[in-house]
């Protein structure tokens, strides 16, 4: 009994000995959290937002393969019927950054000549490639956000109003895809628990 007692003892004295350095490393991972009444810069704020659909939309992207880029669902499903195919949602989110994520630089022409060169794209490693790119493009504008222009209006909206309508677009065109994923048998990365 006395061994008993010595052999939980010692697991015991263990375990909180190395559980605060656990907790020290575990808490040094993480970003501090702003104490509540700090303003935080909106560049920041729509940054994230940002990031984490991207991370989503893209990794769903890639989870797909190549050979079923062209999956819309069938007509024998329900109202499927001219739908647009998993690389088309995937295109049309990549088209639709550069729309929403231009700010004062939009123009049509320039809308225009994305729109028709990642129109174009066949292969899935080119499409992933453009939305990359659309993602990257976003990422810039939505850095040079700050309290001071987030909400004066440009020709194209203003620059608050513009990234939260991107940001919701990125998200409803992600359940799509996540259905479509599921379709084929595959479960998106961000319901795996991975991301």
């Amino acid at each position: 009994m006395i061994k008993l007692h010595h052999a939980v003892g010692c697991i015991l004295g263990c375990s909180l000995l190395f559980t605060p350095a656990k907790l020290i490393l575990a808490q040094a991972a993480a970003p501090a959290m702003p104490a509540v009444g700090v303003a935080v810069p909106p560049a920041q704020v729509y940054g994230k937002l940002l990031t984490g659909m991207e991370q989503e939309f893209v990794s769903a992207a890639e989870a797909m393969p190549e050979d079923k880029y062209n999956f819309a669902p069938p007509a024998t499903l329900g109202e499927f019927k001219g739908v647009r195919t998993f690389a088309e949602q995937i295109k049309h989110v990549a088209e639709a950054n550069y729309y929403f994520f231009s700010g004062p630089s939009y123009t049509d022409a320039g809308s225009k000549a994305n729109s028709d060169s990642i129109g174009k794209l066949t292969t899935k490693a080119d499409i992933v490639k453009a939305l990359k790119d659309s993602f990257a493009k976003a990422h810039a504008f939505v850095d040079t956000i700050t309290p001071e222009n987030s909400f004066v209006t440009t020709s194209h909206g203003t620059r608050a109003g513009m990234t939260a309508f991107g940001i919701s677009h990125v998200m409803d065109h992600y359940g799509q895809i996540a259905e479509y994923l599921r379709m084929n048998g595959i479960v998106p990365p961000a319901s795996r628990g991975s991301m």
